[in-house]
């Protein structure tokens, strides 16, 4: 999925970044309040990693400028304090959570894959169509029981398309959310990667489950 990380400190920045793009996440970065609420407004996003203590526009208010113009994103506020008047301003103010710095980061995943679930119309962590399951919390893969080895792309795409099951996915959507910026969108990588994809989860099963819907996209479903 694609994350906006909008922090000022930029080696904690950066290594969120890395962390992100490692679990395989699509990640877009502000180091400012102000560029921040420019890319939430301009650009679609599946989460927002949200600092308060930022420069020109601090979090708080770009979090009450996203709500107020009806833009729903997820949102997870970071922040050094830790007093309660804090957590419970940012909660109230639109915020979907919340994490106190410093912060073990994989509880940082737990919690953005725990928003990620709340948006898409399957809730529980192991997503599964047919005998394909998803494991979204380790990232594993079984097709009949076995193990199937994905890259992290492979995997973010899977990932992508297990998570609206049953719904057509467009070429332009996969792009937008987990590629990036540098994917064009006239650029073949989507079909690329459904074709890797479907030589790891549907060559050797007679039941298919990744299929192209000419004209709009691809969708994963039981066939």
């Amino acid at each position: 999925m694609r994350i906006l990380l909008v922090e000022d400190e930029l080696d904690l920045a950066g290594i969120i970044k890395q962390g992100l793009a490692e679990a395989g996440y699509a990640v877009d970065m502000a180091h400012d309040g102000e560029e921040g609420l420019y890319m939430a407004e301009t650009y679609p996003v599946d989460a927002i990693i949200l600092d308060i203590m930022l420069p020109i526009v601090d979090g708080i208010e770009v979090l009450k400028t996203l709500r107020k113009k009806g833009i729903l994103t997820p949102v997870i506020l970071l922040t050094a304090r830790d007093a309660l008047l804090d957590k419970i301003k940012g909660l109230d103010t639109g915020a979907d959570d919340y994490l106190t710095k410093p912060f073990v980061f994989d509880e940082l995943l737990a919690r953005i894959r725990s928003l990620l679930r709340r948006k898409a119309t399957v809730k529980e962590a192991v997503i599964r169509v047919a005998d394909l399951e998803v494991d979204t919390a380790s990232h594993q893969v079984k097709r009949g029981g076995k193990s199937v080895s994905l890259s992290a792309k492979e995997y973010a795409l899977l990932e992508f398309l297990a998570y609206r099951k049953g719904s057509v996915v467009s070429r332009t959507d996969i792009v937008e959310h987990i590629y990036n910026e540098e994917v064009e969108m006239d650029s073949n990588v989507v079909d690329v990667y459904i074709n890797y994809l479907r030589n790891k989860i549907d060559k050797d099963h007679r039941k298919k489950l990744i299929h192209t819907v000419r004209g709009a996209g691809y969708i994963l479903k039981e066939d």
